[in-house]
């Protein structure tokens, strides 16, 4: 998978989290010399994540265990498929199990429900974008989770790329100022960012279209006849973006207007984890 910065120690805290002074289930009936075997294997359909995470996890609690993947990241499962088996210590593959599977099990969820979604655009060349709406500190775990399912990132945080939203258009003075004022601040801290910007509807839209200065401009809320007019009036100049209350019964109608994106905040922020489990084998 991808190189996620400080994710020992994101697992750390969720077994500390998890364990706290012993898994005392385990300390009172499992010798500390008994051996085992255990299988995870897939109970519902779809696409696996975080395997590598997963095997992390084990190896984290104990050095020792021997973990074989079966599987790998965006590989679609089907009920009863092995994904992974681990070998050692009994106590110490216990301890382990429900921190393993709870990383897996949302990555898995979120790659599945992005690539049911992707599937819904099969023939527009609209892309399906997360958002910052994520889980605190998981946030490049679940990006990672959307390509696998084959959804595309969006900008990763604040400080790597300028969004201009609603709020910071009205604080700043209207449209034309926040553009301004944003290209003052890259040009004089040396930074070179895209700009996207927001507008609500047609009317402000125009404006930005008479300015310029942007890269992207998010149709926030708008219909899907609205939408339709504002990509024609942007005609390719910018690169478009919708968002706000897109679901899967309208994502298609909304990526037929020829908007380049559509971002979807469900995708990392209201999922159903993959179900899957840790059996001994």
């Amino acid at each position: 998978m991808t190189n996620i910065p400080n994710l020992d120690e994101l697992i750390l805290m969720a077994l500390k989290e998890d364990v706290g002074d012993g898994d005392h289930s385990t300390l009172a009936c499992i010798p500390p010399s008994a051996q085992g075997k255990a299988k995870m294997v897939a109970k519902k359909e779809g696409v696996l994540c975080g395997i590598e995470v997963g095997k992390r996890v084990f190896q984290l609690v104990d050095p020792a265990l021997k973990v074989s993947l079966l599987k790998q990241d965006g590989d679609w499962l089907r009920v009863g498929d092995r994904v992974m088996s681990v070998e050692g210590s009994s106590a110490s593959i216990l301890t382990a199990e429900r921190t393993a599977l709870n990383f897996m099990q949302r990555l898995s969820g979120i790659a599945t429900e992005t690539h049911r979604m992707v599937d819904m655009l099969q023939g527009l060349h609209t892309r399906l974008l997360d958002t910052r709406k994520t889980t605190p500190n998981m946030r490049l775990l679940e990006k990672y989770a959307v390509k696998c399912g084959g959804g595309t990132n969006h900008r990763i945080g604040l400080y790597d790329m300028v969004m201009l939203k609603d709020n910071h258009i009205d604080f700043a003075g209207g449209i034309e100022a926040a553009i301004d004022r944003t290209h003052d601040y890259l040009q004089k801290n040396n930074k070179q960012l895209k700009i996207e910007i927001e507008v609500r509807n047609l009317d402000e839209l125009q404006r930005v279209l008479d300015h310029g200065g942007v890269d992207r401009i998010m149709l926030d809320n708008f219909d899907t006849d609205t939408l339709r007019e504002a990509v024609r009036r942007i005609n390719g100049r910018f690169e478009t973006e919708a968002s706000g209350g897109i679901t899967d019964q309208t994502l298609r109608s909304y990526a037929e207007t020829g908007v380049d994106f559509i971002s979807v905040g469900a995708l990392t922020h209201h999922i159903k984890s993959l179900d899957l489990s840790l059996l001994s084998d």
